[in-house]
């Protein structure tokens, strides 16, 4: 298997406010294969949302987590997709004999040549899987927050779509920044020099 790719450096440069990678792949979504890409999200807000493996353990749970968020995300206007390196043949099993993955409403992409978690930098080197990692895109393709745990540790999509709401706002008006814990609805604050010390 070749990737283009280069080996990760034992200090690499953070991806958050640098333009997403640019990707292509199949998909398997509500019942078919289709083609699916990044241009697909030109102009919108987008998730891409990588997991090791299908048919494994801490992974359905994540995907059934994200898929209960789906339409709510959607409602706020975000494009959601999947991936992991298995091919869109194994998604469409999966989604078809677990009743967990058979929630998932999100095209299902598979990157089967390892290329797209190289590009986004979460490919495991030497295992062909992609780590447990969460980008969100914002409509300019700025990646805007990004998590990555390590295999044992599930994501939360209560927090995912709480910080989607965050950079949503922050987006929409800028000059201002959301504190810890911030909800929609809440007060903001705007970064200044009498505010300095202040907090």
């Amino acid at each position: 298997m070749v990737v283009k790719t280069q080996r990760r450096k034992e200090m690499t440069l953070s991806l958050i406010n640098k333009q997403a990678p640019k990707w292509s792949g199949t998909a398997f979504h509500n019942g078919d294969f289709v083609e699916v890409s990044s241009s697909d999200y030109d102009g919108k807000w987008a998730i891409v949302f990588f997991y090791p493996a299908d048919f494994t353990f801490v992974c359905p749970t994540e995907l059934e987590d994200l898929a209960s968020y789906y339409e709510e995300l959607q409602g706020l206007g975000v494009n959601v997709y999947s991936v992991s390196t298995d091919k869109h043949f194994t998604h469409k099993a999966w989604h078809e004999s677990s009743e967990r993955i058979g929630k998932i409403k999100f095209p299902m992409v598979g990157d089967p040549t390892c290329q797209i978690a190289a590009d986004f930098e979460t490919l495991r080197e030497g295992e062909g899987a992609a780590d447990r990692s969460t980008f969100l895109i914002d409509p300019n393709g700025v990646i805007q927050y990004l998590e990555t745990s390590s295999e044992g540790v599930g994501r939360n999509a209560e927090e995912l779509v709480r910080k989607v709401k965050a950079a949503q706002y922050v987006y929409n008006h800028p000059g201002e920044v959301c504190p810890a814990k911030w909800e929609e609805g809440e007060e903001t604050l705007t970064p200044s020099f009498d505010l300095s010390g202040k907090l």
